[in-house]
């Protein structure tokens, strides 16, 4: 058996509201406030004190190794070539659980049963070689930035957020949809109530369900970091001579990564771009996504046992719209393991992003109840 987490964290972001800040942890109530607090330094503890606990309460318990590793929110990129030297220390691998997820409330045990992969990539337009003053330039230069806002047409739908290449888009597994439908009948106010909206801001999807599909089984684009644009209050008045894009490319679980960024950067680049303006796409990062593999019985009632005694309601299933690197890598290296991803990340503890919180009590039953299926897993084998 493998437990994994990760003990690397986000840089600290701004926006901590006065009294919390991302390395100083502040415990308030049941809330444990600092960066990586959820995601995922809790991880370790959990897995240890969860080892511990089945131990001193005469259970029994697997051959578990531990695996945390310091590169995750980089992409893991070491983690292969360390999964392929500790091959034989790793051995047969029949149970993966990772403590680096989700849940969709606090209020029962959360399986994630599949996750997106993702691609980032950096579109640059140049219009000029050096900047030049605006009102001598307006008309006669073009606008870098209208030139990829033009370029982005062609692989989002301004108006819905739909992505326009077929290579990033799959047909959504029924078992997929029975789940969002099952767990969207949890959340009455869907995902609305999850997120920071700002006053007025309505979320995307008809249904509760469809906004669990959205994150999930669909792909979506956010413009992440920008150059050749000045902080408000430091520009002047001038043409600039270039505009440049990160983009993250949140993709389904079962999309293939790489041809969709040849699919995305055919789009970007196949014809030429308005006014003749050179374009430039790079690719700094992509992650395969990952479905599970059809859950054991045993598990199952495992899974469903470890909840209600934790937290008095059964185990419920939903995919998330992040990305793990850890376990497409794993799913490919064990393809007979069962998985179990789970975590502490529920409503409003806003991982990466500013007052990050644990939500403590939730954590401590999460590591009673993975203590359960640590027995339930050696009681199987027996």
């Amino acid at each position: 058996m493998v437990l994994y987490g990760h003990l690397d964290k986000q840089p600290p972001m701004e926006g901590w509201r006065p009294g919390l800040g991302p390395w100083e942890p502040v415990l308030e109530g049941d809330r444990l406030y600092g960066r990586g607090a959820a995601d995922d330094g809790y991880s370790m503890f959990a897995a240890l004190t969860a080892l511990e606990a089945v131990q001193a309460a005469g259970g029994g318990h697997a051959r578990c190794v531990l695996l945390i590793e310091a590169s995750e929110e980089s992409g893991s990129p070491d983690l292969p070539a360390h999964l392929a030297h500790l091959e034989d220390r790793l051995g047969s691998v029949d149970l993966v659980i990772c403590l680096d997820s989700g849940a969709a409330t606090y209020d029962r045990l959360w399986l994630t049963t599949s996750l997106r992969g993702v691609a980032n990539l950096t579109v640059r337009v140049d219009v000029l070689t050096e900047g030049v003053h605006s009102g001598a330039a307006g008309g006669v230069v073009p606008s870098s930035f209208r030139i990829l806002r033009l370029l982005l047409d062609r692989i989002e739908d301004a108006v819905t957020g739909e992505l326009r290449v077929p290579e990033c888009l799959v047909v959504i597994p029924e078992q997929r949809r029975a789940e969002a439908e099952a767990t969207g009948s949890l959340l009455n106010d869907g995902l609305q109530a999850v997120f920071p909206f700002a006053p007025g801001v309505r979320a995307l999807g008809e249904s509760p369900a469809e906004q669990l599909l959205n994150r999930t089984w669909r792909p979506a684009l956010e413009v992440i970091a920008a150059d050749g644009l000045p902080r408000i209050g430091e520009g002047g008045n001038v043409a600039r001579p270039f505009t440049a894009l990160q983009l993250s490319l949140r993709l389904p679980p079962t999309v293939d990564v790489s041809a969709a960024i040849e699919a995305v950067r055919e789009r970007l680049t196949d014809q030429p771009a308005p006014h003749g303006a050179p374009v430039q796409v790079d690719v700094q990062a992509a992650m395969q996504g990952w479905n599970a593999p059809a859950t054991e019985p045993w598990l199952g009632a495992a899974l469903d046992r470890a909840s209600k005694t934790a937290f008095d309601q059964p185990a419920r299933a939903t995919g998330e719209g992040g990305s793990i690197p850890f376990m497409a890598m794993l799913g490919e290296r064990f393809p007979k393991a069962q998985f179990v991803v789970t975590g502490v990340l529920g409503p409003g503890s806003n991982a990466h992003g500013p007052n990050e919180f644990l939500q403590v009590d939730y954590a401590r039953r999460l590591t009673e109840a993975l203590a359960i299926l640590l027995d339930e897993h050696a009681s199987n084998r027996a």
